[in-house]
């Protein structure tokens, strides 16, 4: 097998879809068994802010080499800081990782959105107060890692042109040296 064929982190990979799938899972199982909403409410929520957690701080790091947060500044301002692997470490992360990563964190996203809408064409709308909870932190993670995937291809760019710029002035410059 190739090495793109295989996982190359198969355990973060597992626990990257263990988190998004239990909390959905709970969710879903919580509604056709139980009638408990204080359980379901803070157990759903839990298990999605645990994935939050993991996703924005573990496997964004190790599947695509991402990681961003959000400061607020002492003017009440928010401040949005984006993290990636330097150009040589990104181009060895693997692709079937990268691909796993991006599609359960859309398809977490979509899943919570069905969800939303299934509760409110039941009138369940306490229990659309847990989508939308999950809904928020997945979109947030959704959010975060494209703008960061966005600002580490502009830093690449910049690096890269400012390889060529300064390769070009010291060709120039020796050429010049020489006559």
């Amino acid at each position: 097998m190739a090495e793109d064929d295989k996982y190359l982190n198969p355990l973060t990979c597992l626990f990257h879809v263990l988190f998004k799938g239990s909390a959905i899972a709970f969710y879903i199982l919580c509604s056709l068994f139980f009638n408990y909403f204080a359980i379901h409410f803070v157990i759903t929520v839990l298990l999605a802010a645990l994935d939050f957690w993991v996703v924005k701080n573990v496997t964004g790091r190790i599947l695509v080499g991402l990681r961003w947060w959000n400061e607020v500044t002492e003017q009440g301002e928010s401040l949005w800081q984006y993290e990636s692997l330097d150009q040589q470490e990104l181009s060895r992360l693997n692709k079937k990782d990268s691909w796993l990563f991006w599609w359960t964190l859309y398809l977490n996203a979509a899943a919570w959105l069905v969800l939303g809408v299934v509760a409110i064409v039941k009138l369940n709308f306490d229990y659309l107060l847990v989508v939308g909870v999950c809904l928020a932190l997945s979109i947030a993670n959704l959010i975060g890692f494209t703008r960061c995937q966005k600002d580490a291809k502009k830093r690449i760019q910049a690096f890269a042109s400012e390889t060529v710029a300064s390769h070009v002035a010291s060709t120039i410059r020796s050429a010049f040296t020489i006559v």
